[in-house]
């Protein structure tokens, strides 16, 4: 049995030696100090269940860098049978735990993840200054093109018929923001979360999909019209107390990842935004119908969801053309589920019944 133990230090607490989670009365602290701020723990569960040859395994961990919203009380993982490291990319904010299993032997993987979250709702009619500034190098790193959000073509015409007219980086925030909500739709038929080939979409103009293509357009068109943008990776873990049925999920989240975006506004910092989530709640917030724009439900989750976050959620990584530690198969385009390799090759992550992995989410009280 190989043990492997990683812990996450930051704004939340003193640097400690390595060993498990943070202890217990830290988190409490943290509650107690702040009432908005919410304790869970994720654990996932891989078995590999038709190993040939060697085997690698991959996970995502929470945003190895707290951040106004999150923060990390520590990642533990044990590699039965096999051995596991961490390893970490800054300016992406990725951590991964790699597991292997030499031929033979039957491959177990099991992470826990520990972290405090609390909602975000920005007052953008106030400035605030200093708030999530961030360095040149990073605004750099935020506008560059990436295999399947390019900038340039016709990404970038469409960036620009969109802004036309806006005359500050909000302006030019919200009016995509509010071109990819009325000009996509969710659809049920995509796998997964979708792929995040914009190009394609617009292109073909095929505006449909689901969070991985709807914000990934989002962060392009940002991009091309020169307003840094990210996509940000991760998994719901609770209900909404919001009122919406479509935006949330607890206990097994196994099938619960969701990819949202931030844009950068030099007056604001870092804004949350998922236009995705709008078009969820029109096609499934109501069993019985397609809701409409003027819908005060989707009225009301549009608004939120331009400048807020309901923190039910776990954010993972903002990574793009993830070359995985000792993979042979080449780069995927995000990392936000488990993946596998054996020497038949790359295992199918949005299969998780016949991958076999399992994530559990649940709320920790202090």
């Amino acid at each position: 049995m190989n043990r492997r133990r990683f812990l996450k230090t930051g704004a939340v607490a003193p640097a400690l030696a390595a060993g498990s989670f943070l202890p217990g009365f830290i988190g409490e602290v943290l509650a107690q100090a702040n009432p908005a701020w919410r304790l869970f723990e994720v654990t996932t569960r891989v078995e590999v269940l038709k190993p040939v040859g060697a085997t690698r395994v991959w996970l995502p961990v929470p945003l190895i860098s707290d951040t106004d919203y999150q923060k990390s009380l520590g990642n533990q993982w044990n590699a039965e049978a096999g051995k596991a490291a961490f390893s970490q990319d800054a300016r992406s904010n990725m951590g991964i735990v790699s597991a292997e299993w030499s031929a033979g032997a039957k491959p177990v993987l099991t992470l826990s993840s520990r972290f405090a979250t609390r909602d975000r709702a920005m007052d953008l009619t106030k400035v605030s200054a200093g708030l999530g500034l961030a360095g040149k190098d990073d605004l750099k790193y935020f506008l560059q093109p990436t295999d399947l959000i390019p900038t340039d073509g016709i990404v970038k015409s469409t960036a620009d018929g969109i802004v036309r007219g806006a005359r500050t980086d909000l302006e030019k925030a919200r009016a995509i923001y509010d071109w990819v909500v009325d000009n996509t739709f969710r659809d049920p038929k995509t796998r997964g979360c979708g792929v995040g080939d914009i190009k394609f979409m617009l292109e073909n103009k095929s505006y449909g999909g689901k969070c991985a293509d709807l914000n990934a357009l989002y962060v392009g068109l940002a991009r091309a019209a020169g307003l840094p943008a990210r996509d940000v990776y991760g998994v719901r873990v609770a209900n909404s107390a919001n009122g919406y049925k479509s935006l949330g999920r607890a206990g097994d989240i196994t099938k619960a990842q969701h990819c949202r975006a931030e844009v950068y506004l030099t007056a604001y910092g870092w804004v949350p935004v998922d236009p995705a989530d709008v078009r969820k709640v029109i096609l499934e917030e109501d069993s019985t119908k397609l809701l409409t724009q003027d819908d005060e439900r989707v009225i009301r989750a549009r608004k939120m969801l331009f400048g807020g976050w309901e923190m039910n959620w776990l954010a993972y990584n903002y990574a793009h053309d993830v070359a995985l530690p000792n993979s042979s198969k080449g780069k995927i385009g995000f990392l936000m589920y488990p993946q596998c390799e054996t020497a038949e090759g790359r295992l199918d992550s949005l299969d998780p019944d016949n991958f076999k992995y399992q994530i559990m989410a649940k709320e920790i009280l202090a």
